[in-house]
């Protein structure tokens, strides 16, 4: 099969203008692999690509949960809460000290795009270099916020949120189950009429459109259909259960199934990147910042400081904040607190791109696109003693945006 994930190299992520020669990027990011600390050293590119981004590392049957995991998701939905809470936190423990990335920050990958360009300008002996800034305006990092609703109860909450976030001038998306609970067609319209967006998460959230690859085969047709129905053009797996090459099965724009590091979930890993990139047809858009059900219900948080520290790390190399979080459990008033606490902190003191999915997806394809369908601005790149320093190009080599926003730029 081809390579899912080839198209992500250093040369396409930075989108140099005017591009070094590839015999320049494969000698800057021969240089820079030490950094990424991996057990043995990628025979290509390609398998670099697939050790890090299709999480090759964690080995051939990654994608297979244990029949204990198939057990206890086949099960959930009928155990009471307080015993989930603790299981997962059984788990959680349990793996911790064997987890092989950073979390909740995992640096390296991000370390590495830095050093290759880094190595790219001391073999050009050059100080600066200009590429396709990351994101629209030349914004320090996007900020992406998505809902997951697993039950009917999170369904009749949804408004509550919906009325939060934008009375802070904030929009989201909303992904919803079509076969678990009596969908509220009237809610979904109103949602999409005040700018947020619908996504389709699964089929039943039930765990099993992964079981096997028959199952998955009969159930993306209903998927797809739905996809359709709705106008949805993203697609979120349940519980993060997800086989990139079944997926492609999936017609969507975008997948939001994936995440940088997570040591949490039903398939433990990560991708360690903190940018959208494409696996095969679609751009993955991974979460980057903690669940809440992670962050208050197994970590024990109380305020948003993990997520502060995390957008810190995010805004320092211009990557994408995603956050997840969902109705059934920002019913508690203390996680909706340190949710509103996160947005009001993020208003106040942050430079950033806020972001439906769909957006942040179709800004990515646009901005690595061969052929530019779209202006995009231009920003540079500096060697400053032994650091890199990132600033929009002067004006006479920008590409400004004519647009504010890419649904916008694609009407």
């Amino acid at each position: 099969m081809t390579n899912l994930w080839s198209s992500n190299t250093p040369a396409h992520f930075w989108q140099c203008t005017p591009n070094p020669p590839e015999e320049q990027w494969i000698q800057a990011i021969s240089k820079a692999l030490p950094i990424l600390g991996l057990p043995a050293t990628p025979r290509d590119l390609d398998c670099l690509l697939e050790t890090i981004l299709g999480e090759g590392q964690f080995g051939v049957d990654h994608w297979q949960l244990s029949t204990v995991k198939r057990l206890y998701y086949s099960l959930k939905p009928l155990l009471p809460r307080p015993l989930i809470r603790a299981m997962r936190r059984f788990y959680g423990h349990r793996t911790d000290g064997n987890f092989a990335l950073g979390w909740p920050i995992e640096p390296r990958y991000a370390a590495f795009q830095w050093e290759v360009m880094r190595q790219l300008l001391l073999l050009r002996h050059e100080q600066t270099l200009c590429f396709r800034s990351f994101w629209p305006d030349n914004a320090p990092f996007a900020l992406v916020l998505t809902h997951d609703i697993e039950t009917a109860e999170g369904q009749a909450y949804v408004r509550v949120i919906a009325d939060l976030e934008e009375s802070l001038g904030f929009r989201s998306s909303f992904s919803f189950v079509p076969e678990r609970y009596t969908l509220d067609y009237s809610l979904m319209h109103e949602l999409q009429e005040r700018g947020f967006e619908i996504v389709i998460h699964g089929l039943k959230h039930d765990g099993k459109e992964f079981s096997s690859y028959q199952e998955f085969s009969r159930r993306v047709l209903r998927i797809n259909h739905y996809l359709s129905e709705f106008g949805a053009v993203g697609f979120a797996a349940p519980l993060t259960i997800r086989q990139p090459e079944w997926m492609q099965m999936l017609k969507i724009e975008y997948d939001r199934s994936f995440f940088d590091t997570d040591p949490y979930e039903a398939i433990a890993g990560g991708v360690m990147t903190i940018w959208p990139y494409t696996i095969g047809h679609f751009i993955e858009l991974p979460y980057t910042l903690e669940q809440d059900y992670t962050l208050t219900t197994i970590c024990g948080e109380r305020t948003p400081r993990l997520w502060l520290s995390k957008t810190d790390f995010i805004q320092k190399y211009h990557g994408m904040a995603l956050m997840i979080t969902h109705p059934d459990y920002l019913k508690t008033s203390s996680v909706q607190q340190l949710y509103c606490d996160y947005l009001q902190t993020i208003k106040a003191k942050y430079t950033y791109w806020q972001a439906l999915p769909r957006e942040a997806a179709r800004w990515w394809r646009v901005r690595t696109s061969n052929v530019l369908t779209e202006p995009v601005a231009m920003a540079q790149v500096s060697l400053q003693g032994n650091e890199l320093m990132l600033r929009p190009a002067p004006s006479s080599e920008n590409i400004l945006p004519t647009f504010t926003s890419v649904d916008q730029a694609q009407a």
